[in-house]
């Protein structure tokens, strides 16, 4: 049986994040430092002072929780941990996704960071504000929501699946009045809830494809490795090794599914005993323990978290 890391997406963030590991461990504190030298400007202030309405815009969420994963990575590796030999694979949830890849090496930290700043930009700008929209579904399963997002669409605009997360959570994405029409028709068969979602624009959708763009021509700018583990790619469900395909796969990522349910099954069906979630919060050990119950889950996202998978991990 084997370990997996995985990495948070956005909606993880908290003001505050990753400061106990930058006071605990100096190599941690270094890769804030990095990130802010990397994009010119005191992120680390936002992430730790606020307020909490900037750290949310997408620009800023983006680059953020990726600088505490990698806070978090780096405290394990100066204590002698290494991916390669002791970790099967990596994935993460949609921004979570060049996370691991920074973990394991594909990319160099200040890649990361500047890559993550033009992601977020672009997806902000593709889509006017208050044209798109976004909406949680909650207990209807995934052939009822994609009929009701056919329904929807048919009528006009973009309307399809942006995440499917597991534990009867399917979010819905793309022109506001779609959205609205979809949400509804997936009440109409059943779901306990539709939720249309505070979020500043459509992600995940074919309305997105403005900034795939930018990500293409981002993408080609920037030296990839091969990471040392293969990562378990959001819109493939397979695991990458070879550079130029996850890179085209960071590109289909920004207007396709995220795949997450999938993502976690394929894990369990694989030999993966236990997901180590790397960075803010516990979202995707949530989604975990309720997508396959016989996977444990652990976080990494605070100094005694760090010494407790040390111990775990020998």
């Amino acid at each position: 049986m084997s370990i997996a890391f995985t990495f948070p997406g956005q909606g993880s963030q908290t003001v505050g994040m990753g400061k106990d590991l930058a006071d605990a461990f100096p190599e941690a504190r270094r890769v804030f430092e990095e990130v802010d030298e990397a994009l010119g400007e005191n992120l680390s202030k936002v992430i730790w002072e606020g307020p909490e309405e900037t750290l949310t815009l997408t620009a800023n969420a983006q680059p953020a929780l990726m600088a505490v994963s990698m806070a978090a990575m780096r405290a394990l590796e100066a204590r002698g941990f290494a991916l390669k030999g002791r970790v099967a694979y990596v994935a993460g949830h949609s921004l979570g996704e060049y996370s691991a890849l920074c973990a394991a090496g594909a990319f160099s930290l200040a890649d990361t960071a500047r890559l993550l700043r033009i992601r977020g930009n672009a997806m902000q700008a593709a889509v006017p504000v208050g044209k798109g929209a976004m909406a949680a579904i909650i207990g209807l399963d995934q052939a009822g929501v994609e009929a009701a997002c056919a329904e929807a669409a048919a009528a006009g605009g973009v309307c399809q699946i942006a995440n499917d997360n597991g534990g009867g959570q399917i979010v819905i994405s793309g022109d506001k009045a779609a959205v609205e029409r979809g949400a509804a028709a997936c009440t109409a068969r059943g779901a306990r809830r539709a939720l249309m979602l505070p979020v500043s624009a459509p992600f995940h959708s074919a309305l997105m494809r403005p900034a795939a763009d930018a990500m293409r021509e981002a993408l080609a700018t920037v030296a990839m490795q091969a990471p040392a583990v293969p990562v378990v790619a959001n819109v493939a469900v397979a695991p990458l090794s070879d550079a130029d395909e996850i890179a085209a796969r960071l590109v289909e990522q920004v207007t396709g599914r995220v795949r997450w349910r999938e993502t976690v099954e394929w894990f369990g069906a694989n030999g993966v005993a236990t997901l180590y979630e790397v960075g803010a919060g516990k979202v995707l050990s949530g989604l975990a323990r309720r997508i396959d119950r016989e996977i444990a889950t652990a976080s990494i996202g605070a100094p005694a978290d760090v010494e407790a998978a040390l111990a775990a991990l020998g």
